[in-house]
């Protein structure tokens, strides 16, 4: 088949490339290289055509997608800090560029599956949060998430095939500072022997979940006969960011202690996914612990690059 990949030289992007491309799919990739990486394709290169470009520029994208049976759209300005001085930029990338694609989508006929957020809960009022849960965003970041779906939700009313994959805390290989930034940031202090240091007490906890296992969710997603809807993509586990610097300093050998800074604005105490839903409509679930993954990285040391760079 034949993929727009928006977003495909990012974190998660690039991942969904080379898993399309292994796959025997054609690609193209769509990316700004605002924060997305040339290098993070060059395995792939030779295999896509790569466009660089906005998904705000509507004429573009229009040629790009007129031809494809599908969209993975994954382009997104996604600092929850930056959000905060820049949430006029934000929504005219987030928003208005993901009406874009579904006013696209809707002209061909196409199906799209896109990263949402777990960010639109906000701090939830019950654990495991389920899809269904009230949404709460907390920063302007997770609300031009929470406006997407109510985008896609109008779209698909008229016919339009959109699936939201709401990411919780995605890490991996060339994770990047947005993705679980604090995983890169701790093997990055531990391993040059510099204590890490935690915003707030450490007792906020995260349900990470790996990129492959990502990708998988959206391949699932694409294949279904699912037409619309949003899903979980977590594992229902939470390790506290306290719990988390330990793991890495003992993966290290180190005698490390952590140090403490203050809370980040916008930052939610506590997310972990119930995952049922894109279990049972999507057959997908998650194959990979973070804390074995984190322990395999660390021991091999000659993959560390793989998060730190």
């Amino acid at each position: 088949m034949n993929f727009l990949v928006t977003g495909g030289a990012g974190f998660i992007g690039s991942h969904l490339v080379e898993r399309l491309v292994s796959s025997g799919h054609k690609v193209t990739v769509l990316d700004s290289l605002n924060t997305g990486k040339k290098e993070n394709l060059s395995s792939v290169m030779d295999k896509i055509e790569f466009v660089c470009g906005d998904i705000r520029n509507y004429d573009l994208l229009r040629e790009l997608i007129k031809n494809k049976d599908g969209v993975f759209h994954e382009a997104a300005l996604a600092s929850v800090q930056e959000s905060f001085t820049k949430p006029t930029e934000y929504h005219d990338v987030n928003v208005n560029g993901t009406e874009n694609i579904l006013k696209l989508a809707k002209e061909f006929g196409i199906k799209v599956v896109y990263a949402s957020s777990s960010s639109v809960y906000g701090n939830p009022t019950k654990i495991p949060i389920k899809e269904d849960d009230p949404k709460n965003p907390i920063n302007p970041y997770a609300q031009t998430k929470l406006d997407d779906e109510k985008l896609a939700s109008q779209y698909a009313k008229n016919g339009v095939q959109v699936i939201g994959l709401r990411y919780f805390n995605v890490f991996g290989e060339r994770q990047s500072q947005t993705y679980a930034g604090v995983i890169k940031k701790f093997v990055q202090m531990v391993r040059y022997n510099q204590p890490p240091v935690i915003n707030g007490d450490g007792s906020q906890t995260r349900d990470f979940v790996y990129v492959g296992d990502v990708v998988e969710a959206n391949i699932a997603a694409m294949k279904s006969k699912v037409r619309h809807g949003f899903f979980n993509v977590g594992t229902n586990t939470t390790i506290s960011v306290s719990e988390l610097a330990d793991l890495i300093i003992a993966a290290f050998g180190s005698s490390l202690k952590p140090v403490h800074g203050p809370e980040l604005a916008g930052d939610v105490k506590v997310t972990r996914a119930d995952i049922t839903l894109a279990n049972e409509l999507l057959g997908w679930e998650p194959k990979i612990n973070i804390k074995d993954w984190l322990k395999s990285v660390i021991k091999a040391k000659t993959n560390l690059d793989l998060i730190t760079n």
